[in-house]
C-alpha cells in the first residue's frame, strides 16, 4: 500500500513538472501553468505601475494591497512546486538537494518574487522588486523560438565583442577629448557648466549620444565650432556599435538558416530511404 502511495505522489510530482518546467513541455510554446504564471507576473508590474499614481493609489488602499496579497500567494504557491518538482533531478532530491536548489540563481528570483509583500508590511519600498518579477518572464520563454532568439542575439554579441570594445573604447576617448577641450574654451564664461571636466562631461554625453537636452550650450564661437565637431561625430559615433551588431546579427541568422536547411535535407533523405 505504501508503495502505491509513493508511485501516485512520484506521478503527480512528474506532472506538475511537466507543467512547470519549459523544457519538458510537450507542445509549442509554454505550459498552461505557466501562460498564467506569466500573465500574472505582467498583471503584478502593471499593478505596480499604476500603484505609483497617486491620483490612483489614494483611496484604493486596499484593493491594490488584496491585488498583491492574492499575486504574492499565487507566486508562493508555485515556489513551493518548484521546489517539490526539484526532486526529479537527481542532484537535488533529498532535504539537501532541495536546499542546494533553493540556492540557484532561478530559484532564488521565484524567492524575490514573494518579497515586495514583506518589505510593504515591514514599511519599505517595495516597487523595484515588483518590477523585478518581469525577469522571471525571460526563464519562462526560454523555449522554442524565444530560445533560439536569444541565443542569436547572445551569439551575435560573442562575435562581435572585441569590435563593440574598440567601439566603446573610441566613444571614451571622444568624450574625454570633447569634455577637455569645452572645459579650456568654456570654463571662464560658464563655470556653472563647463568650470571643471567632469562637468563638462554632462554636456558630451548628451551631444555624442545626439540626445541635446539644451540645458548646457557653448557661448564662444570657437566652443559652438567644437559642439558642432562633436554632434556630428555623436552621429558616427551611434552608427558604428549599430552597423556592427546589425551585421552580426544577420550573419546569425544566415547560419542558422543554413543549419536548418542542412537539417531539412537530412530528415527529407533519412525518409526517402526509410
Amino acid at each position: 500500500m505504501m508503495e502505491t502511495g509513493d508511485a501516485s505522489v512520484e506521478r503527480a510530482r512528474t506532472r506538475v513538472y511537466r507543467m512547470l518546467e519549459p523544457s519538458c513541455w510537450h507542445a509549442k510554446g509554454l505550459s498552461p501553468v505557466n501562460r498564467i504564471i506569466a500573465g500574472a507576473i505582467v498583471l503584478a508590474a502593471a499593478a505596480a505601475v499604476l500603484e505609483s499614481e497617486p491620483k490612483v493609489r489614494v483611496g484604493h488602499e486596499r484593493l491594490f494591497l488584496g491585488v498583491e496579497i492574492a499575486f504574492t500567494t499565487l507566486f508562493f504557491v508555485e515556489y513551493c512546486a518548484r521546489i517539490w518538482i526539484a526532486g526529479e533531478h537527481a542532484r537535488y532530491r533529498g532535504f539537501w538537494g532541495r536546499l542546494s536548489y533553493a540556492l540557484t540563481p532561478a530559484a532564488l528570483v521565484d524567492l524575490l518574487a514573494l518579497s515586495p509583500l514583506l518589505f510593504g508590511v515591514l514599511g519599505g519600498e517595495p516597487f523595484l522588486l515588483r518590477l523585478f518579477r518581469l525577469l522571471r518572464i525571460l526563464r519562462l520563454a526560454r523555449l522554442g523560438r524565444f530560445s533560439r532568439a536569444f541565443d542569436a542575439i547572445l551569439n551575435a554579441l560573442r562575435s562581435r565583442r572585441y569590435e563593440l570594445l574598440v567601439s566603446a573604447g573610441i566613444a571614451g576617448l571622444l568624450l574625454l577629448v570633447s569634455s577637455t577641450l569645452l572645459y579650456m574654451v568654456e570654463a571662464a564664461g560658464q563655470p556653472e557648466a563647463f568650470g571643471s571636466i567632469p562637468r563638462a562631461m554632462w554636456w558630451s554625453i548628451a551631444t555624442l549620444t545626439t540626445v541635446g537636452y539644451g540645458d548646457v550650450a557653448p557661448q564662444t564661437a570657437l566652443g559652438q565650432v567644437l559642439a558642432g565637431i562633436t554632434a556630428i561625430t555623436g552621429i558616427g559615433l551611434i552608427a558604428m556599435p549599430t552597423g556592427i551588431l546589425a551585421a552580426a546579427f544577420s550573419d546569425a541568422i544566415q547560419a542558422r538558416r543554413r543549419q536548418s536547411a542542412v537539417s531539412d535535407e537530412g530528415r527529407e533523405e533519412r525518409e526517402r530511404l526509410s
